[in-house]
């Protein structure tokens, strides 16, 4: 079932790229047409348009086919590019650059941005240059359809097939899916190329499609097209196709790349909404970019035209080269016209949208998760981990706070203190409320994160489950079902904390008893080694670090031997008869016992963790 769910979202998607380039003939099939229809009658029309929505719907496979190959390869890879980006502009331009060419789209590089800002795992200032990088990655697939492989396409398929056919090893089968894809894509191109030759001889038809020299006309063409398709590549794959006809002329074709450069925009519009203000921001930056560049060129396209007439002539290049150089030419173009002005660019957007003030920390709601990064599992299990990590931070949280009405009720305090006339020091440092909602009490703070807790365990869960379905790898599948077992465990702790200790507050204020001092030293110093080990949860998450993994395992060991030693020291009180000791005994044995739980449960959770920790994160943080 989940093959046949993807089988169909492809053909969704097909079907709107198809009927973008059927939009593409109305818009440029005036009333004109029909004086040339009785010349024309010699042409099947059925056969030529079931010919051209059959090589368009092979291209669109076919570059899904070829997409899907290298992000596989490169999967692994997307963490490190994204470390580049926090160094500066031009590497994060370069980062953008690459990061696209891999995924072959810049309209998915907006939107995993996009997700990445509104999960907080980068800044919008830090994703100017990934956008003006995301139109330079994007031109490799122009200049590789201008190559016209058609005769070799057949030929492309046999390799790609054999190697995913009969290769065990799992890149072998994503080289072959690239092959395969590739050779598919430019059968797609054949079929188009071959549908559109009877075209040629009509001029009609070819004064129609010189109306697109006409800059506005063409910018509105292609920026509606590209809008309904959702491809800027396929638009430009359909321009180069035309021209290699005759069909479309350089100033023409320039036209309608500026209006996808614009209609592009329209994917990464629909996934902002119901962002954070920092990924609106993004999106904003994005589509002001692509208008800024567009109208930035749109006054000199004769002499644009001219210049790449003028390489084309130098390396006896034709008209399909010449419209992929343009392509490359003015997207590269405009990012280095840009670049300098990055950080201007980005306080202009934040002036547009200024920050807001909204308290989300008190709903219940995912942080990190985004199904738009489901299509690339490498980065939707990065976004599971990352809203891991937060959920351990709750626990910390929830952690820090249960130990203060064990220790710090007024009522409670040992007559020692009282003697010592510090009860009114202690009472005003006493902290009654939560320490992030002032407006909460402890024990409702308390509430609120054990209810994000099961919320985040029940939707990071459902997140994980639709990554499997998905076509990993096994080192992924392996790790998503670590997580599963992950946030399930960090659920229970949530549960010893909410369930357990909450009512234990409760008992020991019954007693009406303080713990002895020593008794409650010795509470104190377990407290402290249990939040240790959630906080280096919390990090090892956030920064995928075995090694923090590692000494949490380690930590258990001489947790528990503390836990059995601090024991011994309290039953020999008991002996001793200190009265405190004896009093509040059972909740003081209930208490350690409880929190010797979450070390064994922090431990068990680091040791899934550092299992599904690849060698190449071993090996990163060995000498770290």
């Amino acid at each position: 079932m989940d093959n046949i769910g993807r089988i169909r979202n492809r053909n969704k998607h097909s079907i709107r790229m198809i009927f973008g380039f059927a939009v593409l003939l109305i818009i440029t099939l005036p009333s004109q047409l029909f004086a040339v229809q009785q010349e024309m009658k010699s042409i099947s029309w059925p056969m030529l348009i079931i010919s051209l929505f059959g090589g368009l719907t092979f291209f669109l496979y076919g570059m899904e086919k070829m997409s899907s190959g290298m992000k596989k390869n490169a999967a692994d890879k997307i963490r490190n590019i994204l470390a580049a980006l926090t160094k500066n502009s031009f590497i994060a331009l370069i980062a953008g650059a690459v990061f696209t060419m891999i995924i072959q789209s810049s309209s998915a590089t907006t939107v995993m941005l996009i997700s990445f800002v509104n999960a907080e795992l980068m800044t919008f200032a830090q994703t100017i240059g990934v956008i003006f990088g995301a139109g330079i990655g994007v031109t490799i697939t122009a200049q590789l359809i201008a190559f016209q492989l058609t005769d070799y396409a057949l030929v492309m398929i046999i390799i790609g097939f054999a190697m995913q056919m009969f290769s065990k090893k799992e890149f072998i089968q994503n080289i072959g899916s690239m092959f395969l894809g590739f050779g598919i894509l430019f059968y797609g191109m054949k079929l188009m190329s071959d549908s559109m030759k009877p075209l040629h001889d009509y001029p009609g038809f070819i004064n129609l499609l010189k109306g697109l020299e006409k800059p506005i006309y063409g910018i509105l063409v292609g920026a509606v097209v590209t809008a309904i398709i959702q491809s800027s590549s396929a638009l430009i794959g359909i321009v180069i196709v035309m021209s290699q006809q005759g069909l479309l002329s350089l100033e023409a074709g320039i036209p309608l790349l500026f209006g996808a450069h614009i209609g592009t925009c329209v994917t990464a519009v629909f996934a902002s909404i119901g962002t954070s203000r920092d990924a609106k921001r993004v999106t904003m930056a994005h589509v002001l970019f692509r208008i800024a560049g567009v109208l930035l060129f749109i006054l000199w396209i004769p002499q644009f035209s001219w210049i790449i007439r003028i390489i084309a002539e130098r390396f006896n290049s034709d008209i399909s080269r010449q419209i992929a150089n343009a392509h490359t030419f003015f997207n590269v173009g405009t990012a280095l016209i840009f670049l300098p002005f990055s950080m201007i660019f980005a306080r202009v957007i934040m002036k547009i949208l200024p920050d807001k003030e909204v308290d989300k920390d008190l709903k219940l709601i995912t942080w990190h998760i985004d199904d738009s990064c489901i299509s690339t599992p490498a980065l939707a299990i990065d976004l599971a981990r990352t809203e891991i990590s937060r959920m351990a931070k709750l626990l910390g949280r929830m952690l820090r706070a249960i130990i203060i009405p064990f220790m710090s009720d007024p009522r409670l305090l040992s007559q020692e203190i009282q003697e010592k006339d510090e009860l009114d020091l202690l009472v005003r440092e006493i902290p009654t409320r939560d320490e992030i909602f002032p407006q909460l009490t402890l024990l409702e703070g308390i509430d609120l994160r054990e209810e994000k807790i099961d919320f985040l365990e029940e939707r990071i869960g459902e997140y994980l489950i639709k990554i499997a379905r998905q076509d990993i790898s096994d080192s992924q599948a392996s790790e998503v079902y670590g997580m599963i077992s992950i946030i399930k465990d960090m659920e229970s702790i949530g549960d010893i904390i909410h369930r357990n200790m909450i009512p234990l507050i409760k008992k020991k204020q019954a007693l009406q008893k303080d713990f002895s001092k020593e008794g409650r030293e010795e509470l104190m110093i377990y407290h402290e080694k249990v939040c240790r080990q959630i906080f280096l949860l919390r990090d090892a998450f956030a920064e995928r670090n075995p090694k923090k993994a590692i000494v949490i395992m380690s930590g258990e060991r001489k947790y528990l031997d503390l836990e059995s030693r601090f024991r011994a020291l309290h039953l020999e009180r008991i002996i001793y008869e200190k009265k405190e000791s004896i009093t509040t005994h059972e909740v003081h044995m209930e208490l350690m016992d409880l929190l010797k739980q979450i070390i064994v449960y922090s431990s068990n959770i680091a040791k899934t963790f550092f299992k599904t920790c690849g060698k190449e994160d071993v090996e990163k943080w060995k000498n770290g």
